[in-house]
């Protein structure tokens, strides 16, 4: 064979794996045109046509549109340009494709119900723009206004969830799961409520300090009696009791003991929600940090505690009994 052997449509075809009918359309589309007609008016076709054909269903099984394929066929683009745009492209369908399968995993663990999925694959497709919007707007409502712009700077910023642009399916799981909560009014009220609590002990112009977050105050006093099994209603627990009052007595403006204590379980019972720790979990997977320790032992032990040393509140005084004269 040389390069002068002319090929029928029906040997193009056979010599290409594909049909009549495929390299008819490749023909009339101008990607593989016909070297000449044979005087009955068939296509004819030559051996470039063979490799033209081959390459032209290597870039279709690639994904590239008819219009790039002419683009390469006719070098007004090289492959490698083709090629790196339409990497690009795959890379935006799989992104999209994952925040699909993200939203749809949800929706069958949680079994939810119509509205829920609609919000979920609303806060799925959210741009970078959107979603810091989103996160700005959830952080202005927990600690605007509480104390000074500065007070809350860190606090802030520990608490903005980062999601990277090549995000794994986990990752992207953890964001729908975390805007959710953070569109959640009830959440950003009981935010709003724990950072007043924080503010209620610091200086105007003060940051956050150390020795004034309760939960590492309780952590502190309280993890080792947990390790060691004291039950938290027993008389071996009320030195660790009283040592927690102690530590956490600058932040609670009652002098009266019981009313101190009580304060202080109101104020645990908050952080102890289970929401504040779950937020602090997806926020570890969307920005890729180490897990957060569980602060959950401890305050369970010490809403114990500081409960079974709360004297239950009258419900009011009795009215006088009324003498009825005959």
């Amino acid at each position: 064979m040389n390069g002068h052997t002319l090929h029928s449509i029906g040997e193009l075809a056979r010599r290409t794996g594909t049909t009549v009918k495929t390299v008819r359309f490749y023909s009339d589309c101008g990607l593989v045109p016909p070297a000449r007609r044979s005087p009955a008016g068939y296509r004819l076709y030559d051996d470039g046509a063979v490799a033209r054909m081959d390459l032209v269903r290597t870039l279709r099984d690639l994904g590239l549109d008819l219009a790039d394929i002419r683009k390469v066929m006719d070098r007004e683009r090289t492959l490698p340009e083709v090629a790196a745009a339409q990497a690009e492209a795959l890379d935006v369908q799989i992104r999209i494709l994952r925040l699909r399968r993200a939203v749809l995993t949800a929706v069958a663990n949680r079994g939810a119900d119509p509205e829920e999925t609609h919000l979920m694959h609303k806060l799925a497709k959210l741009s970078e723009a959107e979603r810091q919007r989103l996160v700005g707007d959830f952080l202005d409502s927990a600690f605007g206004g509480v104390g000074t712009e500065s007070a809350f700077a860190g606090v802030r910023c520990s608490m903005t969830p980062h999601l990277p642009d090549d995000p794994t399916a986990e990752q992207i799981h953890a964001w729908v799961e975390l805007a959710a909560l953070a569109e959640d009014p009830e959440f950003r009220a009981h935010l709003r409520q724990l950072a007043e609590d924080q503010a209620a002990g610091h200086l105007p112009d003060a940051p956050p300090r150390a020795r004034d977050d309760v939960a590492a105050i309780v952590r502190d006093q309280v993890a080792p009696a947990v390790a060691a099994g004291i039950d938290p209603a027993s008389p071996q627990a009320d030195p660790i009791v009283a040592a927690l009052m102690s530590r956490t007595a600058h932040l609670l403006d009652d002098r009266d003991p019981a009313a101190s204590r009580d304060q202080l379980l109101a104020r645990l019972e908050r952080i102890n929600d289970p929401r504040r720790e779950r937020y602090s979990s997806l926020l570890a997977v969307i920005n890729d940090w180490p897990r957060p320790e569980t602060l959950q032992p401890v305050l369970d032990w010490s809403v114990h505690a500081l409960r079974a040393r709360t004297a239950p509140r009258p419900s009011g005084p009795k009215p006088p009994l009324r003498t009825i004269r005959p």
